[in-house]
């Protein structure tokens, strides 16, 4: 089993992250569900839990969701293994600051196969050794990587690099935030940090290294991606509350049920060493 933290800083405050996430996040999904793949939110409801992180009551939103993704995979996965088992569950217990989410694959795989994603957000600019309380087991197995927004190292040069979300160029009409500066880690106000430490495990004779390693290989492109988004649309959620935003989330649900099977096939497909390809 594969251990990386990644530590993404931001031009943002934590109150600012915690609506900007969940707007970028319902973005996503809309731009990644058409053509019979994609999200399909099933539960969205509060919770109250003692057993999520170990002797801590934490209370916030529970959501499961359900994402078809076969031809978002490399063709050596869509050649080996059943349509099954590219029907992955999701559930997300979010207690701001802190979350986790468990991606499985009941249906076939079930102990087989997880994703842990457990994140911790913090007014800092990642320099917090431990932000997520690993043990001293899972601190000598932890890799950290630091992914920058202004780096485009991760990214597809010729898909994911846009100008209304490239941090290079992008001005906060409301906030007066950017263009982002090399140095922009050591200088900007306010700054914070997400905390995401993954863990990945899939057991398949013969597949099982390759596949925690293409794991790992999308998360820096798929996190530094997400996180530009973030904030060059803050213009688009900076005056929204939590209230506005609880209910553009229902909005979405609904609107994800009924493009699920419309249209074509759109969104970010697995980066590996073929040649990348992209649907709108």
């Amino acid at each position: 089993m594969l251990i990386k933290e990644y530590r993404i800083p931001l031009p943002l405050g934590l109150d600012e992250y915690r609506r900007g996430q969940l707007y970028a996040m319902s973005e996503a999904s809309k731009a990644e569900t058409g053509g019979g793949e994609g999200v399909e939110v099933l539960k969205s409801e509060p919770f109250t839990s003692t057993d999520i992180r170990k002797g801590e009551e934490l209370s916030g939103i529970y959501t499961k969701k359900i994402y078809r993704i076969k031809n978002k995979l490399p063709w050596f996965i869509r050649k080996v293994l059943p349509d099954s088992v590219m029907v992955l569950e999701e559930e997300c217990w979010n207690a701001y600051p802190y979350s986790k989410t468990i991606v499985t694959n009941p249906c076939n795989m079930k102990n087989d196969f997880y994703m842990i994603i457990e994140s911790m957000h913090i007014a800092d600019s990642g320099e917090t050794d431990n932000a997520l309380d690993l043990s001293k087991k899972l601190l000598k197995q932890r890799e950290v990587v630091l992914l920058d927004i202004y780096d485009d190292k991760y990214l597809n040069k010729r898909i994911d690099i846009r100008g209304d979300t490239d941090p290079r160029k992008f001005r906060s009409r409301k906030t007066g935030r950017g263009p982002l500066t090399p140095d922009w880690i050591d200088t900007a106000e306010p700054m914070m940090c997400c905390y995401k430490v993954v863990q990945g495990h899939f057991k398949w004779f013969g597949l099982q290294n390759r596949v925690e390693r293409l794991i790992h290989k999308q998360y820096p492109r798929l996190f530094t991606r997400f996180h530009r988004e973030v904030f060059c649309w803050i213009d688009r959620w900076y005056h929204l509350t939590m209230d506005d935003i609880r209910e553009m989330e229902e909005e979405t649900a609904e609107h994800l049920r009924s493009q699920l099977n419309e249209g074509p096939l759109r969104g970010m497909v697995c980066d590996t060493s073929e040649r990348d390809r992209s649907r709108a």
